[in-house]
């Protein structure tokens, strides 16, 4: 369509003229957009004719935020039945945290290309492997087979100026994230040595059968957004994390968790750690796979489990996953390079995307959450799968994926978690939205097949909601922290507070 100008003599300008002048030309807009199929007024037009535009930059980001926090404080509320006890296990370890780049800088690396390495035997793959991630803003982690040159590793990351000792493991953070909550117990089983027991909360409740001698230690690799080493430069805030932890890679206390389930009586199970076992190579985990089956089998079928996935590269292991794990939990949860990797592991739909580029489209996590849920979930109703509900999370904006009518109060759920994401990553208890800024697409469309719905998210009510066949998929934005004080342990933190928020409202028939 071919759209002219009339410019107004200058005379005019604040005059009733001028008034009667610009409603003229903005009728006159409106129908030439209309019927050119343009129904949408270009904003420099707006501009240009002086009147409001609710969406000039100007106001838009810094309202949209306070807007979107405060529409969580007063929708956000916890389910009419919640959890009083809940068991989790079986990763736990002791974070050393530090700079990414200055840490191998002090240990005399040089930068240079980025490679992905499955199992680190080395500096140079460790420098390789860390640089592929930095370059991509992604996290990983990875298993580095050299004790001895772990070990050497880990005294230099211990003693770099700044190093940081943390909670760590995905089941203890878990843990840790629960126990803010007080009237909820919490039983924790992993390999808790001295340091690691010392630093958890005290309310959290270890099984003595769970303490050992000497603590597993995993190196964080932190690295800030725009940080830049040689040529690589960072698009956002992540973490590397690598370690030589046996204890952990063979999930050696899962028996005991399972056991002590009897007595602690939980009425919800959270596991974690499966990762660990891909860098002991395949037939380790090929037969640990089989009995960590069995142990999870044990656990009582009226209890729900919740399983928080990690980083893996081995494909025929994320394939085991699907097929003998994801059957028989009802939850859980996973970042966007987890998403990617289960469709590429199981040939799903846009499984040939070698990777996310910037902000992950909404439509193709929701065909891929779907897939899921379709192929390895209780979408049909004679299905022997338990898997109800996925809780997907990326920097951006967080989707809650749920079956009908098995999850209860998800909107305050997946609200819940973006919250969570957007004051721990800036290292407050509450958002700060002058910290904070909306990366999340506010429109989007829902699927790259038909049907499909094009949505807006509304900052007064800052959830999406859609469905496809009889999942329902609840999405909110998440305020991104400018300036992340520490990015490790933000998904598990998510997790544990979208459950907290989460209700069963319905047990699957047995």
């Amino acid at each position: 369509m071919k759209l002219t100008v009339l410019l107004l003599p200058q005379e005019c300008v604040g005059s009733t003229m001028w008034r009667k002048a610009s409603a003229v030309l903005l009728l006159a807009l409106a129908v030439g957009y209309f019927y050119g199929g343009r129904p949408e007024l270009p904003e420099q037009i707006l501009q240009y004719i002086g009147l409001p535009n609710l969406q000039t930059p100007s106001q838009s980001n810094q309202g949209l935020e306070g807007a979107i926090s405060a529409a969580w404080e007063a929708l956000i509320a916890l389910p009419s039945r919640q959890w009083t006890k809940v068991a989790v296990g079986v990763n736990a370890c002791v974070d050393v945290v530090v700079s990414g780049v200055g840490l191998l800088q002090a240990l005399a690396v040089d930068p240079g290309a980025g490679r992905d390495h499955e199992v680190l035997h080395s500096k140079d793959d460790l420098r390789e492997t860390f640089i592929h991630y930095m370059e991509r803003g992604a996290a990983a982690e990875r298993f580095f087979s050299d004790k001895e040159v772990f070990q050497r590793i880990a005294r230099s990351a211990a003693e770099y100026p700044g190093a940081k000792l943390y909670v760590g493991g995905n089941a203890a953070l878990i843990g840790q994230k629960f126990a803010t909550y007080p009237d909820l117990m919490v039983l924790l089983c992993g390999p808790v040595g001295p340091k690691l027991h010392e630093m958890l909360d005290e309310q959290i409740v270890v099984p003595p059968e769970s303490l050992q001698e000497t603590d597993e230690f995993h190196l964080i690799l932190e690295y800030k957004a725009g940080e830049q080493w040689g040529s690589t430069r960072a698009p956002q805030a992540n973490r590397f994390i690598f370690s030589h932890d046996v204890s952990n890679g063979e999930m050696s206390s899962l028996e005991t968790f399972v056991a002590s389930l009897e007595e602690f009586q939980p009425e919800l199970v959270v596991l974690s750690g499966f990762h660990m076992m891909e860098g002991h190579g395949r037939e380790l985990w090929g037969e640990r796979l089989k009995e960590a089956v069995a142990a999870i089998a044990d656990i009582p079928k009226g209890i729900p489990i919740h399983l928080e996935l990690a980083s893996m590269t081995d494909k025929s292991f994320m394939t085991r996953i699907m097929q003998e794990v994801l059957p028989i939990v009802r939850s859980i949860g996973l970042n966007e390079q987890e998403l990617l990797f289960l469709s590429q592991a199981g040939d799903g739909p846009h499984a040939a995307l070698p990777a996310w580029k910037g902000v992950p489209d909404v439509g193709r996590v929701g065909d891929i959450l779907s897939w899921v849920l379709e192929r390895h979930g209780r979408t049909d109703p004679s299905s022997e799968s338990d898997l109800t509900r996925i809780h997907f999370h990326t920097l951006a904006y967080h989707i809650l994926a749920t079956v009908d009518g098995y999850w209860g109060n998800q909107a305050a759920a997946v609200m819940a978690g973006a919250r969570v994401a957007s004051s721990q990553a800036c290292g407050l208890r509450t958002v700060d939205v002058s910290k904070v800024e909306l990366k999340a697409p506010l429109e989007f469309l829902t699927s790259h097949f038909e049907p499909r719905e094009r949505l807006s998210l509304k900052p007064e009510e800052p959830v999406a909601v859609w469905r496809r066949g009889n999942v329902t998929f609840h999405l909110t934005p998440v305020l991104v922290c400018k300036r992340p004080l520490r990015t490790v342990g933000l998904g598990d933190a998510i997790s544990a507070e979208g459950l907290v928020y989460s209700e069963l409202t319905r047990q699957h028939p047995f």
